[in-house]
């Protein structure tokens, strides 16, 4: 989802960048460049580069200046983990902006809400998986990429609604009819792109996952 910054007072646009830009810095940082080097790799986080601008180019109106989308952000970062996901969806989301008619104030919030939320929660959830889940197969599609989808678009999707009602952006009607009865529908999807296409890559293309590991997840199970 992406929201203009034409809704939230300019105190506001500070404070999605005390989040947005310490995550720049450090995804800048931590980034695994040495990865980078192979030429497959680079393939991949391109690709995935473009996968994430196609797929965020098909979104819907929701209210002005409130755009819904699918958002693969779980997929991406099992798939490049945290840093380069961040980096990916950064470069995604502002070619995104530069080719549609959205203002450039969309810019702090839409990074917030659609790549670095995800991405984190994201994180945050694959490390507890490790450390406290029984390391399988299933357990890593199902939990990490499945579950974590639906659950983190729920999440991102009643945060959003609870700060514009918070801050009378539109009424409580309007979010009721138009967004909050749909986002348990709309996380249905959300979680079957990320689980399906991460049960694919990681049958068939496992090195594309850099969070899975064949010796962790497959040996001996």
């Amino acid at each position: 989802m992406e929201l203009s910054g034409t809704l939230f007072h300019s105190a506001w646009q500070l404070a999605f960048s005390a989040f947005v830009l310490p995550a720049l810095y450090y995804s800048l940082r931590w980034a695994d460049w040495s990865r980078l080097r192979d030429q497959r790799q680079q393939h991949v986080w391109l690709g995935v580069i473009v996968f994430l601008f196609v797929l965020w180019h098909m979104r819907v109106e929701l209210e002005p200046g409130f755009a819904w989308h699918l958002s693969g952000m779980v997929l991406v970062t099992l798939m490049l983990r945290w840093s380069l996901a961040i980096l990916a969806g950064t470069i995604a989301l502002v070619a995104v902006i530069a080719t549609t008619s959205q203002d450039w104030t969309s810019l702090l919030p839409s990074l917030f809400f659609v790549v670095v939320l995800p991405a984190s929660l994201t994180q945050v959830i694959l490390g507890l998986t490790r450390a406290y889940a029984p390391k399988h197969f299933f357990v890593y599609v199902l939990v990490n990429a499945f579950l974590a989808g639906g659950l983190i678009f729920l999440f991102s999707g009643f945060l959003v609604a609870g700060g514009l009602l918070l801050l009378n952006v539109y009424p409580w009607h309007e979010l009721k009819q138009n967004f909050i009865y749909l986002v348990p529908m709309m996380a249905f999807p959300e979680s079957m792109l990320n689980g399906w296409l991460a049960a694919i890559i990681v049958a068939y293309k496992p090195h594309w996952i850099a969070s899975f590991s064949d010796e962790e997840y497959l040996r001996g199970k």
